[in-house]
């Protein structure tokens, strides 16, 4: 069992404000990660980014529809990170059609960076990205893992996906509520 404290960061959010007039009724609201992940088990999942083929075609819309699932094995909420700013999660989000997903602008790439996960897709023309890993979180520290093989910067083309999955963490938490009925 892992036993690592998420960074604490601040992401830059927008929230829908209805005093707002106009056609972007939105305000700036910072989320500091602390605040986030406070006495709550959360599962998160990571991404390179938002439209994206893999993230917007499998591993987003997985985890929207087996939402239910997880909360039935005890987590509070899905996180979703990306290394892209909250215009473009919010659209995303929209264009997705998602209700369940939270989904979490690390726009700087702060959170990432301090996750160890912060690589370079330039090669693609994207920049600083995040490689592909997935976490459940319990009141601020990491209790499991999963990440994709392979992560590189180096302009090799990989973007595996299997080991992130809500399947394959939903295994993980079928079998910890299995070990933890035995003891």
């Amino acid at each position: 069992m892992i036993s690592k404290n998420i960074p604490q960061v601040t992401l830059r959010t927008r929230v829908r404000d209805d005093s707002i007039e106009g056609p972007n009724p939105f305000r700036w609201q910072d989320v500091d990660t602390k605040d986030l992940f406070a006495g709550k088990r959360i599962a998160v999942f990571s991404l390179p980014g938002a439209f994206t083929p893999t993230c917007s075609n499998e591993q987003c819309p997985a985890f929207e529809r087996l939402y239910d699932e997880f909360k039935a094995k005890g987590v509070d909420e899905v996180y979703c990170i990306s290394v892209n700013d909250a215009f473009v999660m919010y659209q995303w989000g929209q264009s997705l059609g998602l209700e369940k997903v939270k989904l979490l602008p690390d726009g700087s790439g702060d959170f990432t960076r301090r996750m160890g996960m912060l690589i370079k897709k330039n090669h693609l023309g994207f920049g600083d990205r995040s490689w592909r890993y997935a976490m459940i979180v319990d009141d601020g520290v990491i209790s499991a893992w999963f990440e994709e093989p392979g992560i590189n910067d180096d302009g090799v083309d990989s973007d595996p996906y299997g080991e992130t999955s809500p399947e394959n963490i939903l295994s993980w938490l079928s079998e910890e509520e299995s070990a933890r009925q035995a003891a």
